[in-house]
């Protein structure tokens, strides 16, 4: 059962500076400018918790850490930060567009602390696989700070929505708002009623909790609280906070990651005669590959976009003679086979190309960003249909994993709307 429970958060109080600038997207879709950026816009911007400066006269990388520390526990003292004065559950609403959509779209979630299980228990559920060196980094900042300074993103099953409509109409306090730079507009509201918490606590406790964005953080979460060995009763170690949605939100986006091959000892010829013997080949225009293999998904057909410098880029589609895909994928279950991120990592980047490890790849969810780096120095680009939250669901329940990055669920969740220490369980 998945336990679920409000908690006093600490938000920024209204003198600190308006909200937009004190906020920030999660600490993993950051490049080391655009933290620096953030981080310019204000000398309370949580970048400075969730990214710490390392400067060039620390006499150990591990000061960053302690630097985050001290500043979380100065911004409390100085009155930046304020804890909420009662336990809260938080309605998190983004309003944002998409592409293609004419309307205005809206998400709605709740961000409470949920108790961490290991994935044995089938409680939380994981779907991709993780960085190693990605957890060591956050779990030097959860041991620095005692504090979850970002939230994870988790789905839960409501077949009948009713789960997001006892959300939707659940009584709350005055909404607090930041607008962040991809135009997606955040709304938190803090809903303190004690009937009201137990009833949404009750309502998902019977639910399996799907992560879907954040896996680093809450198996880092798992070993923080592993570490700490057999103790009685709750402690504070056994939660940790996540953004809750509901699986029947008509909101919910998931959008493709595309991959940047930055190097490989190949040509453009050695590469498609290597493509051409899992995938029949066409020529398309680099602005034209996305629309095409979306039109193609969408009549039931697997394609991928290659982009290449020039402008001239590939659509790959399976070939229509024999199961060729078959002879490169013997070792992988039938789900993960229908999954492009598979087909694209195993068969066309490992057994094709022989790209081994990640070191060489790029990832974007912006096509458009993609083919720019083809005309900057990019071996090639490859442009990809997104799966859908049923291939995670199924994937999961499988006790499967997809490759990294597999998913991008739109928007993220914004960092610094509610922070939550250990120390005020």
């Amino acid at each position: 059962m998945a336990s679920i429970r409000p908690f006093a958060g600490l938000r920024y109080v209204a003198e600190a500076c308006s909200l937009s600038n004190l906020t920030a997207p999660p600490y993993d879709v950051l490049s080391p400018a655009e933290r620096d950026a953030y981080a310019n816009r204000s000398p309370h911007n949580v970048v400075h918790l969730t990214l710490p400066e390392q400067k060039d006269d620390d006499r150990s990388k591990f000061i960053r850490y302690a630097r985050s520390a001290a500043l979380l526990t100065a911004w409390r003292q100085d009155g930046t930060l304020a804890k909420e004065v009662e336990p809260a559950i938080y309605r998190y609403t983004q309003h944002f567009s998409l592409p293609g959509i004419p309307n205005a779209i809206s998400r709605t979630a709740i961000i409470a602390l949920i108790k961490v299980e290991p994935y044995e228990a089938g409680v939380v559920l994981p779907h991709e696989q993780t960085f190693p060196k990605h957890k060591e980094d956050r779990m030097r900042i959860l041991e620095a700070t005692r504090s979850h300074l970002e939230c994870i993103f988790g789905l839960f099953e409501d077949p009948d929505g009713s789960v997001l409509e006892a959300i939707k109409k659940a009584p709350a306090a005055a909404a607090f708002h930041a607008c962040s730079d991809d135009g997606v507009s955040h709304d938190l509201e803090p809903i303190t009623d004690p009937e009201t918490n137990a009833k949404l606590s009750n309502l998902l406790a019977d639910k399996k909790v799907w992560i879907a964005d954040g896996h680093h953080r809450y198996e880092t979460a798992l070993a923080f609280r592993e570490n700490l060995g057999t103790k009685e009763g709750p402690v504070p170690e056994d939660f940790m906070m996540m953004a809750l949605c509901s699986i029947s939100d008509p909101g919910l986006a998931l959008l493709p990651t595309h991959r940047i091959l930055r190097s490989i000892g190949l040509s453009r010829d050695e590469i498609l005669e290597r493509l051409s013997k899992a995938f029949d080949i066409e020529q398309e225009a680099n602005i034209k590959l996305m629309s095409r293999i979306e039109h193609l998904h969408s009549a039931g057909t697997r394609a991928f976009g290659v982009a290449f410098g020039g402008g001239q880029g590939y659509v790959l589609t399976d070939k229509k003679t024999g199961s060729v895909l078959a002879n490169y994928m013997s070792e992988e279950s039938e789900s993960l086979k229908e999954l492009d991120v598979t087909v694209l990592h195993r068969v066309i980047l490992e057994k094709l190309l022989n790209v081994v490890g990640l070191e060489q790849i790029a990832y974007t969810r912006d096509a458009d960003e993609a083919i720019r780096a083809v005309d900057n120095g990019a071996v090639a680009s490859f442009l990809m249909n997104p799966p859908s939250v049923s291939d995670m669901q199924r994937i999961a329940l499988g006790g499967e994993k997809m490759p990294q990055k597999s998913t991008y669920y739109y928007p993220k969740i914004l960092s610094g709307l509610v922070i939550w220490s250990l120390n005020d369980f």
